[in-house]
Formats: C-alpha cells, structure tokens, sequence
C-alpha cells in the first residue's frame, strides 16, 4: 500500500521548512538525477550526473530495484518525509543509502545496535563510499573527531547510535553540517506499544528539532496498524509518504510443535540441526542460553552463546564467528540477529515462548534472507508463559515503585546529582532483589518522562543515573498511571495473542499478516497447518495436470540437462519466485525473468505452490539436493510426467485449479460453462461406473478411480462423447488414460446412445 503524497511546502504553522535540501528544486521525481557528489575512499570526486538506476549498478552491483524500493527512493529524492515498513531482506538499508549518494549534505542513520552499524559501515567503505559510525565504542576524543570531519564533509553517511543524542554538545555539532537526511532505523522501537522500545528512541523528535527540521525517513520491519500510527505522531512527521511493501516471507515454512518436556524440546532440536546445521536457536533468558549451549556441546554440535551478559569482547568474538562460518549454531537471546547479514540461515528455533508476535515473527524472519526454503520452528509448552508472565511484571513497575525508585536515587545522588550505581545494586537497596528488570523500567520511565538522564560511564559495563530536577520531591511524581495500565493490558494481550496462535489450526503466515493489518491474505501453503495431509491421494484433474507440467517445466528450464540426467541449479523458493513472477532482487540478478516459464503460474499463488512442490517431491517427481543451499531438480519419473507419458497421484493442496478456496490470493471461482449445465445422464453414469469396476480388477484390483476419477465420468455422462477425440478434450483425461482406458468408455457410451 502506498500513499499518494502531496508537495510539503511548509510546517502546519505555516513557517517555511529549515534545511530543506537545496537539491530539491533540482531533482524531479521522475527523473531521479542530479549533479551532486559521491564519495569514494574518503573523497569527494566531481562526477557527472547519474540517476537512480546507474548508481544502483555502479555502487551497489544490482540492476533493478526490488518491489517497492523504487517508489521509497523517488520519494526520499523528492523532498518526502516517509515511513516504510519492508519485510527482512526487502531491502530496507538501500532505501536510504542510494539517496545519500545522490543529494547535497550528509545522511545521518539512527541505528541500535553497535554489530548491525559495524557490519553496515564496513559493507559500504567495501563498496568505495565513505561512511563511518559514533557510538560508545569509540572514546570521547574520537567522537569529537568524527563528528568534525562529518561537518567538513568527509562523509555522506554516518551512523549514530540514538544514546549519542543526549549529548547537547554533540547535537550541537552535528547540527553544523547539513543534513540530507535523518534516517530512522529499527522505528518501532521509538513505540511504546511496540516489542522492543527505547527511551533513546522517544526523545528523536526533540532532536529533529534542535537539528531544524531535516527530511526523516523511518524504517521498520514488524509494525501494527497501532505501532505505525504511533512513529508517525511521535516524529511529527510532516504530510508523510507511508509505504507498507508486506510482511509476506513465503520461503519460510512456521512450525509450531507442541513439546511435553524439556527432554522432548532437546530431541527435537537436535533433529532440526542434523536436518538444516545453519541456525539460531532463540532462548527467553540468559541462564537458559547457557544450558541450552552446554547441552549442544554434549552432543557434539559446535555452536556459540551469545546473550547480554557476556562482555562486549565476548559478543563480539561471538557474532564474528557466526558471521564468519567458523561456527554455524548460535544459541541466544534475543539481544542477537537485529540487522545481522548472513543470508544462509537455514532454521530457527525458538526453545521458548517469545513474549509477542511481533518478537516471533522478527526473530523467524532472520533465516532464509537468501529467499530459499528455511525452517521456523517454535517447540511449544504452555508452561513456557511463566517465563513471559515474569518479564510482563518485571516490565511494567507500579506508580508506587517508581515513585519509591526516585526517592532512593535521590537519597543516593552525589554533590553532581549523579548515581553510579549498577541497576542490580539499585534493585537490592529498593527492596526487589532478583528483579534488576523492574529497576529497568521504572528507571526508563522516569528518564522518558524527564526526571532523570542516563549516561555511559567511562570504563565500565554500567549506566550511570542523573536526576535533571534535584531539589523536586518524589511524592507525587507526575506519572501517568493510566498509560502504565494500559500498557500492562496490551503486553498481556500480546502474549495471549501468541498463545492462540500457537494453539489455532490455521495458517501460521495468514494469521501473522491479518495481525500485522494486511486484509484477506492469502494460506502459505508451507506452514505445518497447511501441510497438514489429510485429503487422500488422487490422479489429476486436466487442469491439475496441466499445472503440474507447467511447475515440472519451471524445473527443467531452471536445471542443466546432462547426459548423466538433470542437474539442480536453484531451490524450491527461487523456483516458486519465478513461476509466479516475482520482481525480488534474487529473480532479476539471475535474470530469471528471462526465461518462458517466469510468471507462467501467476494465477496459482506462492502459497499453492509450495506446498504442490512438497508434494510432487513425496511423489518422486521433484528431488531435493542435500547441503547448505538445498536445490530442486527433476527426477526420470518427473521429466516423464512433464511430458504427459506417465501416470502419477499426488496429496493435492486445497485451493487448486480445480477447487478454488477463498483463503487462496487469486484464486476465482470459473463460471460454469455451457457443458457443464447440461445435466448428467445418471443411468449412463452407473454404465460407465460398471466399465470402470470391470477395467480396475482387470488392473489388478487397483482403486477405480486410479481409472478415472467421478468428476470425469459425470462430464462423460452429461457430454457423451462419440470420439477418442472429443473425449481426450475432457477434464481428467490425459494422454497416458486416453490410450488405455478411453476406447472402452466411448465403446458404451455408443451403445447406450444406439
């Protein structure tokens, strides 16, 4: 969904914009071009004007824009204020980095995590575009320093940890240079609504104030209806463009399996590694990451813990070793994977219960960034809730608590107003040992509603504490308790939510993208509830045949046919992409959509054919290659069904050609045609069923409808076919049937007629 925008010109005031970007009045938003500088190896080089699609090719090697990011950067060109929310691996990070190289001034991005700024920077300075980082992993003299060559214009994109902005110096600073644009990455943390929120985040908009109003684009990849309309207000984001490109990922197959025990959850979890070996198994504690860990060593799988305990060296050496392949499991909590980039996580776990749909759904979508298949699976035991119950006490501390929270700290304060105090000393003395958690809250909730302000202490893995208004008394403190309430009610709610998810036989994709707002989506066709094979096997209808052969020929355009049989070259998802069409970056960089078969099965859905995929493969028509990257080919059977000389039976999915399902995305019902009104000649139709018995024993007593299905011998009975010809032009008849079986019923469909 896109909104259609209207030209900002000026505030609601009235006032003209400050520091809007004087490249404006010289990019049109069709055009996408201009005259301004790039940066490579940390200098600033005249070049001539290039538009969006050159510099795609030149700096960040792709030919084409995925779906959506095109709109996004026309806009950010145009002067736009925006809001996007793209699924993982959409694309999100060039949304911002392509303008940054075609417009005046600096961009500056707001990201979280110093990993996901790391991996960032480094990814771009490897491109040749200058771009660094100010976050505490630097001391203050080199903050100072970079922040000066940003204001001499050294960089185009600097990343900026959000705690960095409590600094008025550095606001300051900053605010010298000109600034293209403001970046917001990870924006549904700025909610308080939302599953992961940050007090760094809240105060951004005051920021963008002090800094005179740039252009802000904010970017998220889980967000509600609620959580969306929540960052538009909080950033006064000025006539915004909203882009929503789906929160779809339909090469991720969402399992959730019940689990009796912790005994049950380890067997299982070893079977999931055996079966996919690439990986995070996603824990709710710290305590739990450790067992979990030490139970893997245990059975001889190599992997790393990581989890905010351990010191930033340790999670470093952590992250780097995933990152690098050296290890290929990691078991963590959910500190871990926020804007990591290793595309061939083939599996996620989650041991426990997260506390939310958003969380699960963020969390699952770090496997399969690479658009092939890739495992979420969520081993489930209600008993898990207790965990999840603790964190919503913890989380959300009462107006009293707060309040007595306050009064020690100033009790505690120094001569400067300052607490160096770590948040589990504070907890003690407060009187909640063992619930350093609820200190957190309720220290975030006083720093939000500014009556204290948190700082890093030098040398230390610890935040010190200072109260902004001393002399004021702590009873009462303005505190809102009907927010904290209701923020209590939406936590709970989200966690049973989750719990029903878990419970519901529905469709595990459908029901995320109905809770992210996304009206009537389509089944998946790849969860366990989809994959749930309870129909029994059958031939094909005609049109099912002839659908199974346009999916069979996908297969073979997509694998190299070798003397010694065909040879896989793409997985399942690259090929489901493909015959649907899809404009993904993987498709178009293959240049898939080159070939005849590319969109031949649009009508059917991704969900549809995924699992039709999993079942030809049960059906020995498709085989999946072992390995890191599974890929599909054909099998001799299947190049044999593809060219319509052999019978086969499938499990068929619900919502085919045949059987149009509401749930199913595009599918509609066909408007029965002339024939079909013709009513069935029921005292043929019995005929014709006593010629079917007499061919299925002749046949080795094998089920009659192997022979031909009822749905086909009624259009024999209601059309009477009088010819082989006109009979093979019925559904349910194909070439290999035609020949064998055909004869004997046009022979008593003669007789009947005579």
């Amino acid at each position: 969904m896109v909104r259609e925008p209207a030209a900002p010109r000026t505030w609601s005031n009235g006032a003209p914009r400050r520091n809007w970007p004087a490249y404006r009045a010289k990019v049109p938003a069709a055009g996408l071009t201009n005259g301004t500088q790039l940066v490579i190896d940390g200098r600033i080089p005249q070049i001539q004007a290039m538009d969006a699609h050159q510099c795609l090719a030149r700096y960040f090697g792709f030919r084409e824009f995925l779906d959506a990011q095109e709109e996004v950067i026309k806009a950010l060109l145009a002067g736009e204020d925006a809001l996007v929310v793209m699924p993982t691996g959409g694309g999100k990070s060039l949304c911002y980095q392509l303008p940054a190289l075609l417009r005046d001034g600096v961009t500056v991005v707001v990201s979280p995590l110093i990993a996901l700024m790391k991996d960032q920077v480094d990814g771009l300075q490897r491109k040749g575009i200058a771009a660094t980082l100010i976050n505490s992993s630097l001391g203050a003299g080199a903050q100072r320093e970079r922040v000066s060559a940003v204001a001499r214009g050294e960089f185009k994109l600097v990343y900026v940890a959000p705690e960095r902005f409590r600094s008025p110096s550095f606001v300051q600073a900053l605010g010298e240079t000109t600034i293209g644009l403001f970046a917001i990455d990870e924006a549904h943390c700025l909610s308080m609504w939302g599953h992961d929120f940050r007090p760094d985040y809240f105060r951004l908009n005051a920021v963008l104030e002090k800094l005179g109003r740039p252009q802000v684009a904010a970017f998220t990849a889980t967000a509600t209806p609620e959580v969306r309309a929540d960052i538009l207000q909080h950033l006064d984001l000025r006539e915004p463009r909203e882009f929503v490109a789906g929160f779809a990922r339909p090469n991720l197959k969402l399992v959730v399996r019940p689990v009796p025990n912790e005994g049950a959850k380890f067997a299982r979890l070893r079977e999931v590694i055996r079966e996919h070996r690439i990986g995070i198994v996603y824990c709710a504690t710290r305590r739990r990451t450790e067992a979990v860990a030490a139970e893997l060593q245990t059975s001889a799988v190599t992997s790393v813990l990581y989890h905010g305990g351990l010191s930033e060296q340790e999670r470093a050496a952590a992250q780097d070793a995933f990152m690098s392949r050296r290890s290929d499991v990691v078991v963590a909590t959910n500190a871990f994977g926020m804007g990591i980039d290793r595309a061939d996580i083939r599996f996620v776990v989650h041991f426990e219960l997260p506390g939310s749909i958003e969380a699960y759904y963020q969390e699952a979508g770090r496997a399969g960034r690479d658009g092939e298949a890739a495992t979420c699976e969520l081993l489930f035991n209600h008993a898990d809730t207790r965990v999840q119950e603790f964190f919503i006490e913890g989380s959300n501390p009462s107006p009293l608590f707060i309040t007595e929270l306050y009064e020690l700290l100033r009790r505690e304060a120094n001569s400067e107003n300052e607490i160096h105090v770590s948040q589990r000393d504070l907890a003690q003395r407060v009187g909640a040992d063992g619930n350093d958690l609820m200190v957190g809250a309720a220290l975030h909730i006083l720093d939000r509603e500014g009556y204290i302000d948190r700082f890093d202490i030098p040398g230390k893995r610890m935040r010190g504490t200072r109260l902004l208004n001393p002399g004021e008394s702590g009873r009462p403190l303005k505190i809102d308790a009907k927010k904290l309430a209701e923020k209590v009610r939406r936590d709970r709610s989200k966690l049973k939510t989750l719990v029903d998810f878990a419970y519901a036989r529905l469709c595990r994709q459908q029901s995320i993208l109905r809770y992210f707002g996304e009206h009537d989506p389509g089944v998946c066709g790849n969860c366990d509830v989809c994959l749930d094979r309870s129909a029994p096997a059958r031939p094909p209808t005609e049109e099912e045949a002839l659908v199974v052969r346009k999916a069979l020929s996908g297969v073979a355009r997509m694998s190299s046919n070798t003397t010694g049989g065909w040879q896989a070259r793409f997985g399942r998802g690259r090929i489901v992409q493909t015959l649907v069409g899809s404009r993904s970056r993987e498709i178009l960089e293959a240049r898939l959509d080159q070939l005849s078969t590319y969109g031949l099965l649009k009508a059917e859905g991704v969900g549809y054919l995924n699992q039709l995929f999993r079942e030809l493969q049960q059906a020995d028509l498709v085989v999946t290659t072992p390995g890191d990257y599974p890929k599909v080919t054909l099998t001799a059977r299947g190049a044999e069904v593809m060219k319509g000389r052999s019978d086969y039976e499938l499990h068929w999915p619900p919502g085919g050609v045949s059987v149009p399902e509401k749930g199913r995305r595009g599918a509609k019902r066909r408007a029965k045609s002339a024939s079909e009104i013709v009513p069935v000649d029921e005292e043929l139709l019995e005929r014709l069923k006593s010629v079917r018995r007499d061919l299925a024993r002749q046949n080795g007593n094998s089920p009659a409808y192997l022979i031909f299905s009822d749905e086909t011998l009624r259009a024999f009975a209601r059309l009477k076919p009088r010819s082989e010809e006109a009979g093979r032009q019925i559904r349910g008849v194909g070439e290999i049937k035609a020949a064998r079986y055909l004869p004997r019923f046009i022979q008593e469909i003669a007789a009947a007629i005579e």
